[in-house]
């Protein structure tokens, strides 16, 4: 593997007139940020309660700022998360346990589920102001973002070759610096792949964070969201295309901003012992590296990063389990019993919750909807892995179809599917179809992004000494999938799949529900289920709704992702 601290500061310095663009753009993002900020804390909850969505596209702008800046907020706690919750889960055996399974339920509770319960709260936090509504929306975007990162981390973590652990082990390394110095660049590859993804699952539930309707309570933030709330609700087909451009140059510029140059800068920690090529580098990380100002600052933070990371810090919560030595049974015996007691507590309120409004045929009623939404997801679970499979594969072993299918690929898995409700309802009353089956595609928007990014991380990751290796022996055709190339993406691939499959759960709450002006159709399943429950303030079918769907999503993972993912790690770790 390469070197984990590579310097991006190296190379020849641009003329001094680029710092004076330098510095522009910077104090420029800052003043804009200061300003959505300063109306986020000030202005009174009243304000956007009665706020008036303008389908002007000269408001795109501003909405589109305000749209990036909760993306980028939810993002920055995402990696918070991701870095302390997956780590958790992977290097504590009987924390595991526990925190894969909930990692499973909270990506498979759907995005209005949370609203129902955060709303309030966080509204509660600031009273009157609008700072309370402007949480509720990032923390919406959170949930849209955060699981998928976590569950691609937790999978590098507990895919490291055995000959790199023995090398940490050998050089000392506390659990501090081994974190920073193998665990994080060792997944460095497939999380900046993830964290595209999670930017993009951002956009898609933008509509549901930005204009919200829970019971008695009803909200609209100004941003992109909103405004295609309201053009869908006035059947305005210039404002949807004035929405969809604006998204699209939303994406382009974080695109060659941010990931471009992450993507680049991610392919230095590759595990491999032979030099891989490497593509034209991106002009974005040319100025960083060139410009005199940014070439200071980096040289300030990278120092400051040098200097944390190499701290002998020791938490004894983040040891790696030694797997020679036996576990103890009374521990555990003590461990399961909490679980057990904690579980069945909470269990017990929420039947106690549930069973003062609601009867057992509604929990009959919710398992059949479940069961529909099922097989759905289900064969587009299929129809996914084998249209992106190859694709991805593809697109990941090239590194020209990589820089030029990545931003296609961003705002492709950024389409809200709101957006394509007008042309599908339309197509639907006009042919007299059905919704059950017509309003299943919908549902392959919020699905298939996740299998083609982490195939195209695993194939992108695939080490060049192994590619020599191959082409010398002339393995070609069905055999080169089977024995060279599905073993490697494995672990990326039934990542990709879990996320999906809990993607496409909760995608269904807004493609089992289409409407277009007057026209409403709704297709049989849990996300219409629990659509309506949660406009019409049924808190207790809410809390039914997802307590079936979160049944659902961990039965499908325990029969069939969870033991191939047991297969590919012990591929992987002893391969």
């Amino acid at each position: 593997m390469t070197n984990y601290t590579p310097s991006i500061l190296a190379g020849r310095r641009l003329p001094n007139r680029w710092d004076g663009a330098a510095l522009l753009l910077v104090m420029g993002l800052l003043i804009a940020l200061v300003d959505v900020g300063r109306g986020t804390i000030s202005t009174p909850i009243a304000a956007i309660q009665n706020t008036t969505i303008h389908l002007d596209p000269s408001y795109l702008p501003y909405y589109a700022l305000r749209s990036t800046a909760r993306m980028f907020a939810a993002l920055f706690f995402s990696l918070l998360f991701t870095f302390t919750y997956a780590t958790l889960a992977a290097k504590s055996r009987r924390a595991g346990m526990v925190l894969v399974p909930i990692l499973d339920i909270l990506q498979s509770v759907p995005i209005l589920g949370f609203l129902t319960f955060t709303t309030v709260f966080f509204m509660g936090l600031f009273p009157g102001k609008v700072m309370g509504a402007e949480l509720a929306s990032v923390f919406v975007i959170f949930t849209s973002q955060a699981w998928n990162m976590a569950f691609s981390f937790y999978q590098s973590l507990t895919t490291l070759p055995n000959d790199l652990q023995e090398v940490s082990r050998s050089f000392r390394l506390s659990p501090w610096q081994k974190f920073w110095r193998l665990d994080v660049p060792f997944a460095m590859p497939g999380l900046v792949w993830n964290t595209m993804l999670s930017m993009s699952g951002g956009w898609f539930f933008v509509v549901a964070s930005e204009a919200v309707t829970v019971g008695n309570t009803t909200f609209t933030l100004p941003g992109i969201g909103s405004y295609v709330a309201t053009a869908l609700r006035e059947e305005n087909l210039r404002a949807i295309f004035y929405a969809i451009l604006a998204m699209l140059v939303v994406i382009l510029l974080y695109d060659q901003l941010i990931f471009r140059p992450l993507v680049a800068w991610s392919a230095k920690f590759r595990f491999e012992t032979t030099a891989a090529i490497s593509g034209p580098e991106p002009w974005m990380l040319k100025l960083l590296r060139r410009t005199q100002l940014f070439r200071e600052i980096g040289e300030t933070v990278t120092g400051a990063m040098r200097a944390v990371f190499r701290l002998r810090l020791s938490f004894a919560a983040t040891r790696q389990v030694d797997e020679s030595r036996e576990p103890s049974r009374a521990v555990d015996a003590l461990w399961f019993t909490a679980i057990a007691l904690v579980a069945a507590y909470a269990g017990w309120k929420i039947i106690g919750f549930i069973s003062g409004t609601l009867h057992w045929h509604d929990l009959g009623q919710a398992m059949l909807m479940g069961t529909f939404t099922m097989l759905r997801v289900t064969v587009l679970m299929a129809v996914a892995a084998i249209i992106w499979v190859p694709v991805g594969v593809w697109i990941g072993l090239r590194p020209k179809a990589t820089r030029i299918a990545q931003p296609i690929a961003q705002f492709l898995a950024a389409f809200p599917a709101n957006l394509l409700f007008p042309p599908v309802v339309l197509l639907i009353v006009y042919y007299h179809l059905s919704a059950d089956i017509w309003l299943t595609p919908l549902m392959l928007i919020g699905t298939q992004w996740y299998v083609l990014f982490n195939v195209i991380a695993g194939a992108a990751a695939f080490p060049g000494d192994m590619k020599e290796a191959v082409a010398n022996f002339h393995i070609q055709g069905w055999l080169w999938w089977r024995k060279v190339m599905i073993p490697g993406i494995l672990p990326y691939f039934i990542t990709g799949a879990i996320t999906a499959s809990g993607g496409a759960w909760n995608a269904s709450i807004v493609a089992e529900v289409a409407s277009w002006g007057n026209h409403t159709l709704a297709a049989h399943g849990l996300g219409a289920y629990i659509a309506e429950a949660t406009a019409n303030g049924d808190t207790a079918r809410v809390v039914l709704g997802v307590a079936v769907m979160a049944t659902f999503v961990i039965t499908f993972n325990r029969i069939l992702w969870r033991p191939l993912y047991a297969y590919a790690t012990r591929r992987t770790t002893l391969g």
